[in-house]
């Protein structure tokens, strides 16, 4: 376990400018306004990582403007791991501007054993969170999803668990992820007789996985959901990193749990050069481009990036500074994209 601070920071305060370097999104029909950028926890917040960088990527974040911090109680390794240095950061150096943030967790995934520790029952729900805000140090969290649909557990039972979540006061507002369009919106209208909207939709969404395309963007604009797609770089795929080759350190060779080597192929490969190419004469990364592009759909809230170096991270969010496509532009994605899924 990594839990040392070999290099401590200086004493924290905040960038007094940096509500001025990120543009905000309303989110759906509510509220909350997002930054358009937002920063998953996903990787390099477990044990094993290295304590002062998962510091200074928080402090860099709230420095540029990022509001919302996104976990979940499986992020890690080992599960909880991301709560619990998410949870000693904000001590650290959030504790005093708690009511600027957002932080969003979730429950849905294997988290322990037995018939009680997965999928979307009440009790699962109920008793996650209440895990999730002890490693955190939290009274609650600002959004709680269910992180996955149970093909399962009646969807009455999961909307409720939600809607109870929230008159506890353990959770302001609830989201789903990764539900297709039919089940988002009877999900959603339970919540609305329930009186809780569902706020935010998280699904997977980039350049190569365009499933939310197929019905999913015109429920959530109907419904006013607001919605932040996770894994808009295809692992880091839709970034220059693979052009030339799979980098030794890159995720695809020491972490095949998420981007196995052998999806590199050579077509991706070509693709991802003619991505970069476009994004070039755009005067931004392939990663910038590939976000601004989800960014495009006002639908499209805020982009959920993850990220292993503070320098990484405000990369990103420079992606912000140029939102807008030509007609040329969009065409010529849609020709380097066309024909087919590269991942179906």
């Amino acid at each position: 376990m990594n839990i040392n601070d070999h290099n401590p920071l200086p004493l924290y305060n905040a960038n007094p400018d940096r509500y001025e370097n990120i543009p905000y999104r309303r989110c759906g029909r509510s509220g909350i306004l997002l930054p358009l950028i937002s920063l998953g926890l996903w990787h390099n917040f477990g044990h094993a990582n290295d304590y002062t960088n998962a510091r200074s990527i928080i402090r860099t974040a709230f420095d540029h403007g990022i509001t919302h911090f996104d976990l979940a109680n499986n992020y890690g390794p080992p599960y909880g791991a991301a709560e619990e240095t998410f949870g000693r950061i904000l001590k650290q150096d959030l504790k005093s501007y708690r009511d600027e943030l957002i932080i969003s967790s979730k429950a849905g995934w294997d988290m322990w054993p037995g018939p009680y520790g997965n999928y979307g029952s009440r009790k699962y729900l109920i008793a996650s969170l209440d895990q999730s805000l002890k490693r955190m140090g939290l009274d609650y969290v600002d959004i709680f999803y269910h992180h996955r649909p149970d093909p399962e557990t009646p969807l009455e039972e999961t909307m409720s668990a939600l809607d109870h979540i929230v008159r506890q006061g353990k959770a302001l507002y609830v989201g789903i992820s990764q539900y297709n369009a039919e089940d988002t919106d009877r999900a959603a209208k339970i919540l609305k007789d329930l009186g809780t909207p569902c706020l935010i939709h998280q699904p997977r969404y980039n350049m190569f996985d365009r499933w939310v395309e197929n019905g999913l963007l015109k429920v959530l604009g109907d419904q006013g959901i607001g919605a932040i797609a996770f894994s808009p770089l295809e692992q880091g795929i839709l970034t220059d990193k693979y052009i030339d080759g799979i980098p030794e350190n890159s995720r695809a060779v020491k972490d095949g749990r998420y981007l196995q080597s052998d999806r590199i192929t050579h077509e991706i490969v070509e693709k991802v050069k003619k991505l970069n190419h476009i994004a070039e004469q755009r005067g931004q990364s392939l990663a910038q481009m590939a976000i601004a592009w989800l960014l495009k759909d006002d639908r499209i809230t805020t982009v959920l990036v993850g990220v292993s170096t503070a320098e990484q991270l405000k990369n990103n969010i420079d992606a912000a500074k140029n939102l807008h496509f030509s007609p040329s532009e969009l065409n010529a994605i849609e020709e380097v994209l066309k024909n087919q899924d590269p991942f179906k």
